[in-house]
Parts: C-alpha cells; sequence; structure tokens
C-alpha cells in the first residue's frame, strides 16, 4: 500500500462521513427540532429582554 491508496481511502471515508451528515441533517425526523432552532434568535426580540434579565 502506497500513500495515494492512503490518500484514496481517506477521501472515501470522509466522503462517507459527509454524505451521512448531509442525510442525518435533511432527515425528517430532524426538521422539527431544526425548524424550532432556527427560531430561538427571534424569540428573545419577541421577549425585549437581554439573556442577563435586563430591559432594553
Amino acid at each position: 500500500m502506497d500513500l495515494n491508496d492512503l490518500r484514496i481511502a481517506v477521501m472515501i471515508v470522509s466522503f462517507a462521513l459527509f454524505l451521512g451528515i448531509l442525510a442525518w441533517a435533511w432527515s425528517a425526523r430532524r426538521r422539527k427540532s431544526f425548524d424550532e432552532a432556527a427560531r430561538y434568535p427571534f424569540l428573545d426580540e419577541q421577549r425585549g429582554a437581554e439573556p442577563n434579565g435586563d430591559k432594553r
């Protein structure tokens, strides 16, 4: 096994990991929690308070 074979193996493993993360992120089971997390910044603005509890 030479260096090029090792590079190919690392590339294939990395690509498979990328596809796994992509499938996880786009899965229908995760959509609800991701949509909820996307609304977090707007919830703070609606409350009108700083993170430490002080009003603006």
